[in-house]
């Protein structure tokens, strides 16, 4: 009898049908999962690679929940195995995180048979994030942008020239760095600056570009800046 009951436990009763059905609920929900990331990503990068995961994680989540079915010795198991594998990768972003639990929670309730629940789940969690990223909820907007520039003239010899530029086109200025870039003559500058007219960045930008001393001329906004 308590040899029946063992085997029993280990049995996994499962319909080849109900198997294929809840691995394309996951697939389908993954494919939104992804685009929505594609469709909402703010960083400097973009990873295909993190989309293509987004949708496998959710079908191995699946796969995973229908092994374990209500077996408690199997998700043991599954727990040890999972135990010894070393995860080294760096997640940066916190919406990175945000979309691979999405995924590993659609996987969840597609692996239980709740298609219902997933599907309902991925369009509602789907559209509030591209209605957050379409209205820009969240986001600081600010006038700040970033000049960047290598300088090459005498830093002994008062004001360098790039100062009266900056001063006519800029309601405020901070320098923020300096630093030497190999040669003693050629140093890197940044500044913090507050453009009187933002529409007249690319004069600003050109100006500076006309100075022999001045190369490598770089303006970012303050939107580039964020991401």
């Amino acid at each position: 009898m308590q040899l029946l009951d063992i085997q029993s436990l280990m049995d996994i009763n499962i319909r080849t049908g109900d198997v294929l059905l809840n691995l394309l609920v996951a697939f389908l929900c993954g494919l939104v999962i992804a685009q929505t990331y594609k469709m909402t990503f703010g960083g400097a990068s973009y990873s295909k690679s993190i989309s293509n995961s987004l949708i496998v994680l959710a079908m191995i989540t699946t796969v995973v929940i229908i092994v374990i079915g209500n077996n408690l010795a199997r998700a043991f198991g599954l727990v040890g195995a999972m135990s010894i594998i070393r995860f080294r990768t760096a997640v940066k972003d916190p919406m990175d995180i945000v979309f691979i639990f999405f995924s590993l929670t659609i996987g969840l309730a597609a692996g239980v048979g709740l298609a219902q629940i997933a599907i309902i789940g991925t369009l509602s969690i789907s559209a509030v994030l591209l209605i957050m990223s379409k209205i820009g909820y969240g986001s600081h907007r600010s006038d700040e942008n970033l000049l960047q520039f290598a300088y090459s003239g005498d830093h002994n010899g008062g004001e360098p020239p790039y100062i009266n530029i900056i001063q006519s086109h800029c309601r405020s200025y901070t320098m923020i760095n300096v630093r030497s870039l190999g040669s003693s003559l050629q140093y890197e500058i940044s500044y913090y600056v507050t453009l009187k007219h933002a529409s007249r960045a690319n004069e600003f930008v050109k100006e500076l570009s006309g100075l022999d001393d001045l190369d490598k001329i770089n303006l970012y906004s303050d939107e580039s800046l964020s991401n």
